[in-house]
């Protein structure tokens, strides 16, 4: 459902002024909205072909993986958060797309694998976890605010990227503890 809206509102905010609704830092505290519309802005057809195709892989992933309500409302937190992450770079002026909010889903998605999963659902966690960590190192968010890919018609923000990551496995680690608080409370509580 989440992924369905994801989708539906970039689609419908495409033929939007991008700068009347993408993140700024200098309006985080006072457009604080703009976490939330920030996600529905794409730049150029290319950026949004592929975060829909995006959006599609992580719904079907989510769904692959069953992953609990709780699961999914904890990425519906970290879609502000990986925004706000961004602050950590002044230099990043404005920041459209889903990407960011879409490596927190995949995260949160390995989280539930790898600590809820069967044995080979829990290699797949793992496996996952490891080729999008490997991604985010390699994109070296560090260097700056934005890079350049030859095979993209946009400058692509590695913090997104790396927000997501972090928002995603902090939020996705939160719902498994609750989860399990909340699995031990419900049988502490059965009558014998």
């Amino acid at each position: 459902m989440l992924t369905t809206f994801l989708i539906l509102a970039s689609l419908l905010a495409w033929p939007l002024n991008p700068a009347t609704i993408d993140w700024q830092p200098a309006l985080a505290f006072t457009d604080p909205w703009r976490s939330f519309s920030a996600a529905f802005v794409h730049y150029s057809p290319m950026h949004l072909a592929a975060n829909v195709v995006g959006a599609l892989l992580v719904g079907s992933f989510g769904w692959a993986a069953q992953v609990p309500r709780r699961m999914t409302l904890s990425w519906l937190i970290t879609w502000p958060l990986t925004q706000f992450g961004l602050l950590v770079q002044p230099g990043l002026l404005h920041y459209g797309g889903l990407s960011g909010v879409l490596h927190a889903g995949v995260v949160i998605v390995c989280m539930q694998l790898m600590f809820e999963g069967s044995t080979s659902q829990r290699r797949v966690g793992g496996a996952t976890l490891i080729v999008v960590l490997a991604k985010v190192l390699l994109e070296a968010p560090w260097r700056g605010p934005l890079s350049h890919p030859a095979e993209w018609d946009i400058a692509v923000a590695p913090m997104a990227h790396a927000s997501g990551v972090g928002f995603g496995a902090l939020l996705g680690f939160a719902a498994i503890w609750f989860g399990r608080a909340a699995a031990q409370t419900s049988v502490g509580t059965r009558p014998p």
